[in-house]
């Protein structure tokens, strides 16, 4: 993943987190995965996702 990279598909995100891209979707429907819809299709923000990481890794649950 290019580390410049702030605007995140699903596509991305799904890669990133070794998670299929249903899953993915399905993070992002129910808000466990902070996301925005350009058109009809849905982005993350990267430092969105990197603060989801570090409260995953401090214990929250989701």
């Amino acid at each position: 993943m290019d580390s410049e990279i702030e605007i995140m598909t699903i596509a991305q995100v799904a890669n990133y987190l070794q998670l299929s891209e249903v899953t993915t979707y399905k993070m992002v429907n129910e808000g466990v995965i902070p996301a925005f819809k350009i058109g009809r299709h849905w982005r993350v923000k990267r430092s969105d996702l990197f603060d989801l990481i570090e409260r995953l890794k401090n214990g929250e649950k989701i």
